[in-house]
């Protein structure tokens, strides 16, 4: 059986770290501020900002939430976020996706100033990402790298696979991968929708990153024998259970966990890692702009 990779401990890890960076920073009068914005009803995105700013209280980074009407035009969320820019208590500002229909996207992760874009996906991150200068590594690729790297899995000369090619996790952590530097170093095929053959990608990958979107989507019979295996799908399927659903990867787990080397499971995997440097790159963006050096974790 496949060695379970706990993404709850290294977050644990993670965050014990982070929290004293902030006590650095707040010792040197430069606590730390995140600032969400939610314009959506939508419960699971209402879920998601309330334990991120859960987890900013454990650590100690100061949490702003600010909320606006679904319903209300663009420029009530575009001056939201300029007033969070220009805000000196502000070093990280996360607008919650997606956005209402009537809210361009792309818009809106270009007025989030890039030294406050924490999440990395402001045009200007994404570049310096891809030229091998990061400001902020966006945060599931950036937890993943830190996955692999807590359990001894070697990117170096590795064959990897990631299925999916997403903004938020499918390109990035391909660039991560083939970067000259710790954590890259891997020979790196993206897999897609329209990829033909896919098991034959899979069959000679030391590690696989499952981004695609679809429940279950990989099994055990398409991995080779021993490989890492991380899951970064969340999916929701009817089951027989008390809430009449569950949630479950993209990887067939039961099934996977027999041949694979290493596995994440879903929940408890990838996740909590996302948040955990969410907060890190919040930490790192208050010691940039007040000149104090941390050794983050």
């Amino acid at each position: 059986m496949a060695e379970v990779i706990d993404g709850e401990a290294v977050a644990a890890e993670v965050r014990s770290g982070i929290a004293d960076c902030v006590d650095t920073l707040a010792s040197a009068g430069a606590r730390p501020g995140l600032a969400t914005v939610l314009m959506s009803d939508d419960s699971a995105s209402e879920t998601y900002v309330s334990m991120k700013q859960r987890d900013c209280e454990e650590v100690g980074i100061e949490g702003i939430h600010v909320d606006v009407d679904a319903d209300a035009p663009a420029t009530a969320l575009f001056d939201t976020i300029d007033d969070l820019n220009a805000r000196a208590d502000v070093h990280g500002v996360l607008v919650q996706l997606p956005v209402p229909e009537h809210v361009d996207r792309r818009a809106v992760l270009r007025r989030i100033d890039p030294e406050k874009d924490v999440d990395g996906f402001h045009p200007e991150n994404v570049g310096r990402l891809v030229a091998g200068d990061a400001r902020y590594k966006p945060c599931t690729p950036h937890g993943i790298q830190k996955l692999l790297a807590a359990y001894d899995i070697d990117t170096e000369g590795a064959d990897a696979v990631v299925i999916g090619r997403s903004d938020i996790v499918g390109k990035p952590m391909a660039n991560l991968l083939i970067q000259k530097a710790p954590g890259g170093n891997a020979t790196t095929t993206v897999c897609h929708s329209r990829t033909a053959d896919l098991e034959a990608k899979l069959a000679d990958a030391d590690i696989v990153v499952a981004a695609a979107g679809v429940p279950e989507f990989v099994d055990g019979s398409m991995l080779k024998p021993g490989a890492a295996v991380i899951d970064v799908g969340i999916n929701r399927v009817d089951a027989d259970t008390e809430k009449g659903y569950e949630l479950v990867g993209d990887v067939d787990y039961d099934s996977a966990s027999e041949v694979a080397g290493a596995i994440t499971p879903v929940p408890g995997g990838v996740g909590p890692m996302t948040r955990a440097m969410l907060l890190y790159n919040t930490v790192k963006s208050a010691g940039r702009r007040h000149g104090v050096d941390v050794t983050l974790p």
